[in-house]
């Protein structure tokens, strides 16, 4: 054995984990999640009221409301707004289209002191690239699944 190290057990270690752990605030996290999270939720919804009331059909409301959405989550993340909300709201955060947009955008602004191409262009997709493969695959799956057993 190497000099300084020492070995432990599964059962020390847990206890090591524990002693030096805080508790969980689950209570409270959770309560902020669900508060920012509806906060996006409403904020999307007025979104999406604003482009009914200007005309815009139920397709192109849609499109328009996301669209915003996502300007904005980019928007606070290149600004390094998004993260401190994130910290304090933790998951609530990860509203798909907010939380999406910020993993696309969080790496582009991380590495762009590299470059446009290797840095920004290579790591954009260095989160969200997972999440595009295995929701695609998934999709492709259900419909599979789908046009076997419903249709």
């Amino acid at each position: 054995m190497k000099e300084g190290y020492f070995l432990v057990t599964k059962k020390e270690y847990a206890k090591m984990v524990q002693k030096h752990s805080g508790k969980s605030p689950i209570v409270k996290d959770t309560a902020r999640a669900f508060l920012v999270g509806g906060i996006i939720c409403t904020v999307g919804q007025v979104l999406r009221n604003f482009y009914f009331s200007q005309g815009f059909n139920k397709e192109l409301t849609g499109t328009a409301t996301s669209i915003t959405l996502i300007f904005i989550a980019a928007t606070l993340t290149a600004l390094g707004v998004f993260d401190r909300i994130a910290k304090y709201a933790g998951a609530g955060t990860l509203v798909p289209i907010t939380g999406f947009s910020n993993a696309v955008a969080s790496p582009a602004m991380e590495f762009k002191s590299e470059g446009l191409v290797p840095g920004s262009a290579s790591k954009i997709f260095e989160v969200a690239g997972p999440v595009i493969v295995y929701g695609t695959i998934s999709s492709v799956i259900a419909g599979i699944l789908y046009m076997i057993f419903v249709r």
